[in-house]
């Protein structure tokens, strides 16, 4: 009935919503009422009536009353019949709105932009009253699946650890064009767009998740420029913030914490070691694809070498090398030797042969026995059974390692100068979850 008595039918210029609204001027005096609380209301069978076009009187009046009543005059005239007529005095009609004016030059644009800096205020505050992370991380299996992290209690006692250097951060690119003596005196990044927080945690999400930079990008309503510039940043922070951690244990903190089963079979053990390879995108280059390409994995790769304590702890992390390099050569380089004392025992797997290296500061390598026999002695066998057991400690360190999703598909060569810093801090960030038992 209403939209009958505004006389608009719905259509592609109009359509009835709940946001679709009758002024009162357009309904009789008695329809509206007010509220207690200063709000206007019509009573439910109430019609609007009142327009430009309506006749606000339903009785027929004469001709001459009619126009009388345009004249805005009240009169009391006799009809030519005889019959004595009464007019009231003409109320002028509710002129009709101006619905379909358009606004003046320019308004149109400015609203646009209000609008938008609205919206722009809007993101900001969302963003400072409710940081990613808290939308995310709510229970103890959420901060181990979204950042590795064993539990909330261990998330919280990290970040409050590392907030206030973390809160001085310069990124990346300023870094870049600041140059390496200037960086020092920089004052932190000031238009940061989100929390720092939520900074860590794309970070997180990057390496722990290994979602896409597209993906976190769309999730955090940030360009692929600024989540690029976030991963590299953090990864280089926290490479330098865990690489000042002494995770070389001395022999006295080894034979400490050592497991019994380690002092019954290996009491002079004091790392466990083992290369593993993260697969990588095929360079163009020859040469460089040569010296990338690992005949173990039938594909280019990265190496990197890894030990661990009887404990279970990581306690040394080689950088990457090429997938090309022994590990023999790997050990030589990677500076491994020189961490050694004169009596200390290395466990590795056969494929290790590494003897004459740790002869140089009086180390021994525990290696299972070749065969060179029909069959192994009893004292050979009870060897290699002992060290296959407490060799694979290190095997499932590893996998512990690559459980941060960003190395389950094949690394983007854009990574390589930044995978290192993302390789260690992982590896470190393995002795956060606990201690690896032996089984």
């Amino acid at each position: 009935m209403w939209v009958q008595a505004v006389r608009r039918e719905e259509g592609p210029l109009f359509k009835v919503t709940k946001c679709t609204y009758i002024c009162s001027a357009h309904f009789e005096e008695g329809d509206v009422f007010l509220t207690p609380g200063g709000l206007k209301h019509v009573r439910k069978d109430a019609v609007p009536c009142h327009f430009a076009w309506a006749n606000r009187s339903s009785r027929r009046k004469s001709p001459y009353a009619r126009a009388t009543e345009r004249l805005g005059s009240d009169v009391r005239e006799i009809a030519e019949n005889g019959e004595e007529v009464e007019m009231a005095a003409a109320v002028p009609a509710v002129p009709d709105h101006d619905y379909d004016a358009r606004p003046p030059a320019g308004a149109m644009d400015a609203a646009l932009r209000r609008i938008e800096e609205l919206e722009a205020a809007v993101r900001r505050l969302s963003l400072v009253q409710q940081p990613q992370l808290r939308r995310f991380c709510v229970s103890d299996e959420d901060f181990r699946y979204y950042t590795r992290l064993p539990s909330e209690r261990i998330f919280s006692l990290f970040w409050q650890a590392i907030e206030p250097s973390a809160s001085l951060l310069v990124y990346w690119s300023k870094a870049q064009r600041m140059g390496v003596e200037a960086v020092s005196e920089a004052t932190p990044s000031p238009q940061r767009k989100l929390p720092i927080i939520d900074e860590y945690f794309m970070y997180s999400l990057r390496t722990a998740v290994g979602l896409k930079e597209k993906v976190l990008a769309d999730m955090f309503g940030v360009s692929v420029s600024t989540v690029s510039r976030v991963i590299i940043t953090w990864a280089n922070y926290l490479y330098l913030i865990l690489g000042s951690m002494p995770i070389w244990m001395t022999r006295d903190q080894v034979r400490r914490w050592m497991p019994p089963k380690f002092k019954v079979y290996c009491p002079h053990v004091r790392v466990i070691v083992d290369c593993t390879e993260l697969r990588c995108e095929t360079p163009t280059a020859l040469t460089l694809h040569s010296e990338t390409y690992s005949t173990y994995k039938s594909h280019t790769t990265f190496k990197g070498l890894v030990g661990v304590s009887p404990s279970g702890a990581v306690t040394f992390v080689s950088k990457l090398y090429t997938g090309a390099i022994s590990d023999k050569e790997i050990t030589k380089q990677s500076g491994f030797i020189g961490l050694l004392e004169q009596g200390d025992g290395v466990m590795a797997g056969k494929g290790f042969l590494i003897e004459s290296l740790l002869e140089t500061v009086g180390a021994s390598l525990l290696i299972p026995p070749f065969k060179h026999r029909a069959q192994f002695s009893r004292e050979e066998t009870e060897r290699t059974q002992a060290i296959a057991r407490l060799r694979i400690l290190v095997e499932r360190v590893i996998r512990r390692i690559k459980e941060y999703h960003i190395f389950d598909s094949t690394l983007p060569l854009t990574l390589s100068g930044s995978i290192n810093q993302i390789w260690t801090n992982c590896c470190v960030l393995v002795n956060f979850q606990g201690p690896m038992e032996l089984g």
